[in-house]
């Protein structure tokens, strides 16, 4: 819901011109909009106030002819966006941006202004990475990122960092205490960077702008919120993991775990040695033995990017070898080398097969209804498609409709696998969606299940892990509290072995092939689905 009217008041004060590129509509519905030909009518009509605008229209809704505001009832605008939207198809045009007001004091009466482009809604690029960043508390993850992602150099005082999506509260503190999202991208000028961090239509605009997208879920390195950590390494289809060790601290406890995370779950990951110029060049270099060596404690090989080169760094990463390279966003030392090389990664995620998505945000925009955000897993979805979102606490699953998709506020007409989207779905509730469920095809047959197989190895327990241990296991976006039934009764650290994993309160959909991380207190494991139990036991469910 927008706060400054100045559109809505310029769009009214200007009104409807013969000829004009302004569309008054009180309301448009499927059953008077959209038949009889009248469809056809309407979108010669959009068409008109397209090309009257030189490529751009714009529809107010809420209003009558006279300019009058009338406002509207939240589920009529929804429904009169789906119409606009359909009629701009039909024109060759597709809706750009929406904003919403409420109007009366009294009343839920909403009054949009839609803004209408010429040209078919962009699919996302074909070139798109997701980079998750780790590390400790205070170890520049997200001011490097902001200084990624707008070229600019920081202030000392972390100010790159408010480009991200963070809480005011945050900013304020100086320390994350949940994901936050940044994006930026490369064409054939170099660089697309973020102008305004405050403004949705600049991440939009960047998104319109690149022939390749670099996306970047920051996590938290405050020891408290490790969980919302894992869930970020976890639960998002990750291409590399960013570690971050600043130079005036070195490698920490939180270092190492958060290492240990990244290289459990097979992520190719690069070292960024932080904050390089508040320390002298000894000291940057003790710190780099002390990755190094800590690399090489977990049998990864480390490779300096400043004596190797970006070439060798993008041809060897993954696998034994990890990347390491002195970074500072105060001074830029290295970002040209980060944009180098996140320029030419490859995609490391396989994308193939049906539609899936595993829910992680969810929220409610007014004229549009409920919206699930979460990363793409697997296939294409487009707006209009027919899905299935659940599992619901009985284990069933709801139909819902794809209203609309949006990428870092840029809205596209579909988004393949690796994508950070956000869909509006007609047919359920926010209140109904919960982090952990999914989004599949309508003819998917989904089969939750309350318990499965698993091979798992600890990591870390004080003692041993025997039958009803009870963890919370991250596998996608589920955190969830488990018991655990270990083979042969125990498990010991650095065990491996494979344990029946049964969820305590309700079934989710879980597949054989995906990984997981367990943790309970200071104890940690990984692990990965081997086999799943009958749907059966799913519907038993209390």
């Amino acid at each position: 819901m927008s706060a400054d009217r100045a559109p809505l008041e310029a769009a009214l004060e200007r009104g409807e011109e013969e000829g004009g590129h302004i569309e008054f509509k009180e309301r448009l519905s499927r059953d008077v909009h959209l038949v009889d030909g009248r469809m056809e009518s309407l979108a010669a009509q959009l068409r008109h106030r397209v090309l009257s605008g030189d490529g751009e229209a714009t529809y107010v809704v809420g209003v009558t002819d006279d300019g009058g505001v009338a406002g509207v009832a939240p589920d009529a605008f929804s429904e009169s966006m789906d119409v606009l939207s359909l009629l701009a198809e039909e024109a060759g045009a597709h809706i750009h941006e929406v904003e919403t007001w409420h109007v009366g004091e009294e009343t839920e009466g909403i009054v949009g202004v839609a803004t209408i482009r010429e040209g078919a809604m962009l699919e996302t690029d074909d070139e798109h990475i997701v980079v998750g960043t780790a590390g400790h508390v205070d170890h520049g993850k997200s001011t490097l990122v902001g200084s990624l992602v707008t070229g600019q150099p920081d202030d000392g005082q972390g100010d790159t960092r408010s480009y991200l999506d963070v809480q005011p509260h945050e900013v304020e503190r100086g320390l994350s205490a949940d994901l936050s999202y940044a994006v930026y991208g490369f064409n054939d000028d170099g660089p697309v960077h973020m102008d305004n961090p405050h403004r949705k239509s600049d991440r939009a605009r960047v998104v319109a702008e690149s022939d390749r997208l670099v996306s970047f879920v920051d996590t938290v390195g405050h020891e408290p919120w490790l969980r919302t950590t894992i869930r970020g390494l976890v639960g998002q289809k990750l291409d590399y993991g960013l570690l971050t060790v600043a130079a005036d601290d070195g490698p920490t406890k939180t270092t190492r775990e958060h290492l240990g995370i990244l290289l459990a779950t097979d992520l190719p990951t690069i070292v960024a040695v932080t904050k390089v110029d508040l320390v002298d060049e000894e000291r940057v270099a003790e710190v780099e033995r002390e990755v190094e060596r800590l690399l090489r404690d977990v049998d990864k090989t480390p490779l300096r990017i400043e004596r190797h080169g970006v070439a060798a760094a993008a041809e060897e990463i993954g696998g034994a070898v990890v990347p390491v390279l002195r970074t500072s966003a105060v001074t830029e030392e290295g970002l040209d080398a980060l944009d180098h090389l996140f320029e030419t990664l490859p995609k490391t995620t396989d994308g193939s097969g049906e539609f899936r998505m595993y829910v992680d945000r969810t929220y409610s925009v007014t004229g549009v209804g409920a919206v699930a955000s979460g990363t793409v897993t697997a296939g294409t979805v487009e707006a209009g498609d027919e899905l299935l979102v659940g599992p619901l606490p009985d284990g069933g699953f709801r139909e819902v409709e794809v209203r609309s998709i949006e990428m870092h506020y840029h809205r596209v007409d579909r988004a393949k696998a690796g994508r950070i989207v956000g869909i509006a779905l007609k047919g359920v509730r926010e209140s109904e969606l919960e982090r952990g469920m999914v989004l599949v095809p309508r003819e998917a047959d989904p089969r939750p299940v309350r318990s499965f197989e698993a091979e798992v190895m600890v990591l870390n327990h004080p003692t041993r892990i025997g039958t009803g241990y009870e963890p919370v296991i991250h596998l996608e976006t589920i955190s969830e509290a488990v018991v655990f039934d270990p083979e042969g009764g125990q498990l010991l650290p650095g065990d491996t072995g494979t344990a029946r994993v049964e969820f305590k309160f309700r079934p989710y959909l879980v597949e054989e092939g995906q990984r997981f991380v367990f943790r309970e207190g200071r104890s940690k494991g990984v692990g990965t689905v081997t086999s799943v139990d009958d749907a059966s036991d799913a519907s038993d469910a209390e």
